[in-house]
């Protein structure tokens, strides 16, 4: 269930990605706050097209690196559609969080650094994905159903097999449950939000062009990211069962917060989505508090870090040390709150 999640919302993502691109806006180059709540909030949308985007957006300098700081500081990668998924509420607090914190480090950002030069020494010229989509809605589906390809074959197929478990209960919703009315009301909520998702994405995989699907859809999302988010959710889930079931991980964690803290942050320093998903299930079962989620998901931000460190190595080492130093700000204070 956690995997289809993900993979529906980032097909989803992709698609308003990339048949939104065009002309970005000169007006971001002119005006930092402009550039600061651009690339905060593009930072948050889930996944890791935003940091991609505020890391070419850098590279051909669209925006300054107090934005790019600030891209990501509010970004929480790939996890944030498991969070969205499994706590959305604790996912939009965190968020909010994090929107708060990237424009305000941000602006502090850009009065430190706005008479140093970029770190970007190359520059890069801005490309848009144009693909050929002839024809009326349903005239393009006729015509790709009656040519199916074995991706888009594949993806229809998964998409209903997803649809029917859904709604026949078997992803695991529908039992019975200590909380009654409450988590029945819950548990329709999700089914009716993934269920309109599930049939947008449908539409656009049986909608979209060849090229969209097999290069965007199938190439990035499925044979990229499906088998790494699946092992890491089953591999996570299985490290928890056997910890859980052999020491009392929540009187660990009460005694020993700095440690827990510490191991956040060092996680937090991987350019990877996955590890981090650990946290999001501790924080699940009431094993950790908010602040120890808020600490991991200000320090790690997913795949945006690779393209970056491709790009200028000092950027990232020092966004990392800039996130570092807030996370550790931020245990000290709930340290001595708590």
């Amino acid at each position: 269930m956690i995997t289809s999640f993900v993979m529906i919302m980032m097909l989803v993502i992709e698609y308003v990605n990339v048949r939104s691109q065009g002309a970005w806006s000169h007006a971001l180059k002119k005006n930092i706050f402009l550039q600061l709540l651009f690339a905060s909030l593009i930072g948050m949308i889930p996944g890791c097209l935003g940091t991609f985007a505020t890391v070419s957006l850098y590279t051909h300098n669209i925006i300054g690196f107090a934005a790019l700081t600030a891209s990501f500081i509010s970004t929480t990668g790939d996890e944030a559609f498991l969070m969205y998924a499994l706590i959305p509420k604790a996912a939009l607090v965190l968020n909010i969080v994090l929107l708060l914190l990237a424009m305000s480090i941000g602006a502090m950002v850009h009065f430190l650094w706005k008479n140093k030069t970029s770190m970007i020494t190359d520059t890069l010229e801005l490309h848009h994905d144009i693909d050929e989509w002839h024809g009326k809605p349903f005239e393009a589906i006729s015509h790709n159903i009656k040519n199916i390809s074995f991706p888009r074959a594949i993806l229809i197929s998964g998409l209903f097999l997803f649809i029917f478990l859904l709604l026949s209960g078997g992803l695991g919703y529908g039992h019975s449950h200590e909380d009654g009315h409450h988590h029945e009301e819950e548990i329709k909520w999700i089914i009716i939000t993934f269920f309109i998702l599930a049939l947008f994405a449908l539409y656009i995989v049986v909608r979209v062009p060849d090229h969209f699907l097999e290069e965007h859809l199938w190439g990035h999302i499925i044979k990229k990211h499906f088998i790494r988010i699946f092992l890491w959710v089953i591999g996570t889930l299985f490290v928890l069962h056997l910890i859980t079931d052999r020491i009392n991980i929540n009187d660990w964690i009460e005694n020993n917060y700095i440690g827990v803290a510490l191991i956040a942050i060092a996680i937090g320093l991987i350019p990877e989505s996955g590890p981090h998903i650990i946290f999001t299930t501790l924080f699940l079962s009431g094993q950790i508090p908010f602040s120890i989620l808020l600490i991991n998901s200000l320090v790690q931000d997913g795949h945006g870090g690779l393209p970056l460190m491709a790009e200028s190595k000092k950027a990232f080492i020092i966004i990392k040390i800039i996130k570092v130093i807030i996370a550790l700000l931020i245990m000290i204070g709930a340290y001595y709150l708590q």
